[in-house]
């Protein structure tokens, strides 16, 4: 079908567009699954439709406490932390220790921006016992009775106070661990507290169909493929089929790579979000 709506869809629609079934493609089941899954780790790490922003909540656990809280060299629940001791010249002896506070994160986590801990502050909370709950119960009879101006300036001054009391958490993060490094005091968390975690993830194509579709996915794939097409008939190069036909992998090879490299050019400069300028 023109639109693949699956992986074997996109598999089809590729050979399709190479010459089948008109030609055959020489190309193994096997190393087409490997250049599906390449182009889908390209287009999730570069393209822009290829992860969605969302926010996770985890509930936090003793257990996440206790190893929040422990020193490196210690086993908690049967995770151990690394200890690295190094010798240096004949009797001066380092240790270095890692600390385990770190949070399990799904392997499709590509990046966090943020860490939010759920929790009120008797400044800015919903509670009858809060600023903003106040104001509104004494001050609002009706719409025009509050100066809009000095409610928003309230409004930031009581953010100001929440952010300098309860600041954002610092945290460590990269993909390839699926751990998220928050260093903070694990002491001031409770059993069944949760934290938010703004974050991105990867767009999985197996909820989400018409990720196979997408136009950038199928060109690359497709030029993936020839590639690979052409490497497999280099082997046979300077040999002639019956009829004088010659097969030329190379040419192949190189025209592939040149749709390749034109492809990445445009992934850089239509489909991938722009770098942020480092200020200060």
């Amino acid at each position: 079908m023109a639109q693949p709506a699956s992986r074997q869809d996109l598999i089809d629609y590729t050979k399709r567009q190479l010459g089948a079934p008109v030609l055959e493609i020489n190309v193994a089941d096997e190393q087409i699954d490997d250049l599906v899954d390449d182009a889908l780790q390209f287009f999730h790490e570069r393209h822009f439709d290829g992860v969605i922003r969302t926010y996770l909540k985890y509930k936090i656990t003793q257990d996440d406490i206790d190893r929040g809280r422990s020193r490196g060299g210690s086993t908690v629940s049967g995770i151990t932390t690394d200890t690295v001791t190094k010798t240096v010249g004949v009797s001066t002896q380092f240790t270095f220790e890692e600390n385990s506070n770190y949070l399990p994160v799904p392997s499709a986590v590509t990046g966090v921006n943020k860490i939010f801990r759920v929790q009120s502050s008797s400044a800015t909370s919903g509670s009858m016992f809060s600023v903003k709950y106040q104001l509104f119960l004494n001050d609002l009879y009706y719409w025009d009775s509050i100066d809009l101006l000095q409610y928003s300036m309230v409004q930031s001054k009581l953010a100001d106070i929440d952010h300098l009391l309860n600041p954002l958490k610092n945290f460590r993060f990269n993909q390839r661990q699926d751990r998220l490094y928050i260093d903070m005091d694990w002491g001031t968390l409770s059993e069944d507290d949760y934290l938010v975690i703004d974050c991105w993830r990867l767009l999985d194509p197996n909820d989400y169909g018409q990720v196979w579709n997408d136009s950038f996915l199928k060109m690359y794939l497709t030029a993936l493929v020839k590639r690979q097409w052409g490497q497999n008939l280099m082997k046979f190069q300077g040999v002639k089929l019956p009829g004088g036909v010659e097969l030329n992998g190379r040419q192949m090879y190189d025209d592939a790579e040149r749709e390749l490299e034109r492809i990445r050019e445009k992934m850089s400069s239509t489909y991938e979000l722009p770098p942020l300028d480092m200020i200060g």
